[in-house]
């Protein structure tokens, strides 16, 4: 029997509110006042999104992001630095009294993720997912996923790459030292690639979510119930997202 899930497609916000939205529709699913809901969006402008155990001047050039106009913003998941750039992100929330919800991290994972493995499957692509937050294309990744288990239920979100630019990422993000920079680069481009790469074409953020969506329907057998957020939860998620994840003192915290 088909899984009864919301499919909400929120196209491209800040980062503070894509992280304010995923948390909203926590608390709505955690509550049961939403179903289990999986979501698609972008990114506007561009973001660096850091790990939520992670320094954010550590990790991040503050001063790069600025000038480049280029959201800052940390996760409630753990997980390195991340540069949304060309890409969908995705992110779905399952209750632990869901049957689809698996107690074991890895085993989380592995079946969440075969939704983007049917998805790029269905564009031609083969994927395999590589343990414990990955999915690589002969070996070089394209999708990394990261997830935290709250009031509840467990909240996956990750990446597809649509192209890739390794110097402007590197731009933005700190490395141990200059001289590592440019070998970390190359080492970075021979292990990363995006769909573009991948497919010799020019790949749509639409197209993507289109074969995606029909990747996680076919894997966990989901029986979308298509809408928008709720009026409550965009106007809960723009306060979270001023409170928090625009905050200052949160993404400072570490």
């Amino acid at each position: 029997m088909a899984h009864p899930c919301r499919l909400l497609e929120t196209g491209f916000n800040t980062g503070a509110f894509n992280m304010a939205l995923d948390q909203t529709v926590l608390e709505g699913v955690a509550s049961a006042t939403v179903l289990p809901t999986i979501r698609f969006y972008g990114w506007k402008p561009w973001a660096v999104s850091i790990g939520y155990f992670q320094g954010l001047e550590e990790e991040v050039d503050t001063q790069a992001c600025s000038r480049r106009g280029i959201d800052v913003v940390r996760r409630i998941t753990g997980g390195g630095a991340v540069f949304h750039q060309a890409e969908v992100t995705y992110s779905i929330i399952i209750p632990e009294t869901h049957p689809l919800y698996r107690r074991k991290v890895l085993d989380s994972y592995e079946l969440i993720c075969q939704g983007i493995i049917d998805g790029l499957k269905g564009m031609g692509v083969s994927a395999q997912f590589a343990p414990i937050n990955d999915i690589v294309v002969d070996n070089r990744k394209v999708s990394g996923n990261a997830q935290t288990r709250k009031l509840g239920c467990i909240l996956q979100h990750g990446t597809i790459l649509l192209d890739v630019d390794v110097e402007l990422m590197f731009s933005l993000l700190r490395v141990p030292s200059e001289k590592a920079k440019g070998k970390l680069i190359e080492d970075v481009k021979s292990r990363v690639r995006g769909l573009k790469q991948l497919l010799g074409r020019e790949v749509s953020f639409d197209e993507t979510v289109e074969a995606l969506k029909r990747g996680f329907q076919s894997a966990l057998d989901l029986d979308y119930q298509t809408g928008d957020p709720l009026p409550e939860e965009l106007k809960r998620a723009s306060v979270v997202a001023q409170e928090r994840f625009a905050n200052p003192e949160w993404n400072q915290r570490r």
